[in-house]
């Protein structure tokens, strides 16, 4: 079949540009968003006499019989089909005759393709949507079970504070929430419709955008053409919201890999989420979390591999868009197996409330005594230090705080009074902090509400 594009040429196009140049090995995915567009564009042109009645029902017809092949795998590609846009073109040809060639009147691959992508987006982002939300759901159903396991919080991946297991694990909960309120803004910006900026400069037919864009389910027109048709913020914007979230879900797949360590062992992957070793025979490897954690960098890559190319553009279309599909593309397949995958991981998850009792040290514990000082009216910053002095005491006899006497406390500090004992209590010192936001069982309770509510819309 002759190029679109093949008029001005006498020679044909070199075999090795031709496959350089081609996109349909992985554009393909978008033919229900061109044929969606290509339809509505087609009563567009009738609104404005460039197509009839009858030609408009011929398209319409020709393109949802395409679709059907599609749709049960029957389509049939040729070595001349460049990208989706001129397989579909080809075919309607050939099933309805020259009439297809009307279709193409003040439309340009430039804005099809954009608006396709736009659209094919669109329809991913609700998957997103659901997939994110399981992992949600998964996260606040094993938090409420396990309310009120104490574990050892961390800073510096040193033993820091008392905290209750579902206070670490709603912590994730808020990462992906905040994931979803960015993916939430994004898509005001990917639904844009481009379509009507042709080329660079505008469709010459007096084609109505807002209906158009109506019809497609847009919010809204693209303001410029010359900078519509080039633009893919909403790429490197979704790539953006894609790392930052693969960021998140690794952060959360590196405590579970250290947690699962028989060092830890403050949980257990099930069988279903967890391998084994090709020699060793004892060994169960985390390999679901270390997938996520491994694809955070393929994610940040695909991120600067978009902007890298983004870079350099002059104004207006240029091919080097088209390296603008395999990241998001990639990035999408990606999130869409991965995220039901940690899902599962979560929701199977085993919790050793034993282990993490035993891993709870009193040194946990020495922020308390500094609050009790400032409770007798010391400032902070003195009371730190006489702690300071405590833990020392402590190490030096090799015991831990609550296996000090009265005696020792009283010759360190004449503020501690017979009472201290009471403050050293890992139970106590996490029902101390009932704040919002507190690791209180009260006030993770209250998370646990709130993150229901915002699963329930």
């Amino acid at each position: 079949m002759a190029k679109l594009w093949g008029g001005r040429f006498e020679k044909a196009t070199d075999k090795l540009l031709e496959q350089f140049n081609a996109s349909i090995g992985f554009d393909w995915r978008m033919y229900a968003a061109d044929i969606k567009g290509s339809i509505a564009y087609a009563h567009a042109l009738e609104k404005v006499n460039i197509l009839t009645v009858d030609e408009v029902t011929a398209i319409v017809n020709g393109l949802n019989a395409v679709l059907e092949e599609f749709d049960a795998g029957t389509f049939a590609f040729l070595p001349s089909d460049e990208d989706i846009h001129t397989a579909i073109e080809r075919r309607l040809s050939e099933l309805i005759g020259e009439v297809a060639g009307k279709l193409h009147t003040g439309r340009s691959r430039n804005d099809q393709v954009a608006t396709d992508m736009r659209l094919y987006l669109l329809s991913q982002i609700p998957v997103l949507h659901e997939h994110l939300k399981g992992v949600q759901r998964a996260i606040v159903d094993k938090a409420e079970v396990h309310l009120d396991v104490i574990m050892p919080g961390y800073t510096h991946m040193q033993p820091a504070q008392p905290i209750l297991f579902s206070h670490w694990l709603m912590s994730f909960f808020w990462m992906l929430q905040r994931d979803v309120d960015r993916l939430n803004d994004l898509t005001r910006r990917v639904s844009v419709m481009p379509l009507g900026g042709a080329a660079l400069a505008g469709n010459t037919f007096g084609i109505d955008r807002a209906a158009l864009a109506a019809d497609l389910g847009f919010l809204q027109t693209s303001e410029n053409s010359l900078d519509s048709v080039p633009d893919r913020d909403f790429v490197a914007e979704t790539l953006f919201w894609a790392a930052l979230l693969q960021t998140h879900l690794s952060r959360l797949s590196e405590d579970l890999i250290i947690y699962a360590t028989a060092e830890f062992g403050f949980v257990e992957l099930d069988d279903a989420y967890s391998t084994g070793s090709s020699i060793m025979p004892q060994k169960k490897n985390p390999d679901s979390l270390e997938l996520v954690r491994g694809k955070t960098g393929r994610l940040v890559g695909n991120l600067v591999a978009l902007l890298t190319m983004l870079k350099g553009l002059p104004s207006s279309y240029d091919k080097d868009l088209q390296e603008d599909k395999e990241p998001l593309f990639d990035t999408l397949d990606t999130l869409e197996l991965e995220l039901p995958v940690l899902a599962g991981v979560i929701s199977t998850l085993r919790i050793n409330a034993g282990r993490m009792a035993s891993a709870l040290r009193d040194d946990l514990l020495a922020t308390e005594l500094a609050d009790y000082l400032v409770r007798q009216g010391m400032p902070f910053r003195q009371g730190h230090h006489i702690v300071g002095q405590v833990v020392r005491v402590a190490l030096e006899k090799n015991c831990g705080l609550r296996d000090l006497s009265i005696a020792d406390y009283h010759a360190i500090s004449p503020h501690f009074g017979d009472d201290v004992h009471d403050v050293l209590d890992f139970r106590r010192a996490i029902e101390q902090r009932d704040v919002p936001g507190g690791t209180a069982t009260k006030a993770v309770q209250v998370q646990i509400k709130r993150a229901k509510e915002l699963l329930a819309f």
